[in-house]
């Protein structure tokens, strides 16, 4: 599956932005999904994934109750909400899937997208 990240840029803190991730192929349905980022000088970090069905979500503990990850697998995309923005949420957002089940391990996930700019000024 080849993955398509979109939706970044700039964004004042407290305000909000939605990314959002294209999959290719008919077996988007398949894969469990995930946002991670990658801020300057920094390790890629878990932010969110989401269960084949959207039944079942789960976030870092730095970003729940402001971000939402959702899927349409009917659109073959996945996309994360942000809400009430902070400046270290800078970064670049990726999405990834994964065949097996949910991790925040980025080195479970089989693919990856090419990733989306997001910077927060404060």
């Amino acid at each position: 599956v080849q993955l398509q990240a979109s939706g970044g840029g700039l964004v004042q803190a407290g305000g909000s932005l939605r990314v959002s991730c294209l999959a290719s192929g008919r077996t988007f349905s398949s894969y469990v999904m995930g946002w991670f980022r990658q801020a300057p000088e920094k390790e890629r970090e878990f932010v969110a994934a989401i269960s084949r069905r959207g039944a079942n979500t789960y976030y870092a503990d730095s970003v729940k109750g402001r971000f939402t990850i959702s899927r349409d697998n009917a659109k073959n995309t996945v996309y994360l909400q942000m809400n009430s923005l902070k400046a270290e949420d800078t970064a670049v957002y990726y999405c990834a899937a994964e065949y097996g089940t949910w991790s925040s391990r980025n080195d479970k996930y089989d693919y990856w997208g090419q990733g989306t700019q997001v910077t927060v000024s404060s």
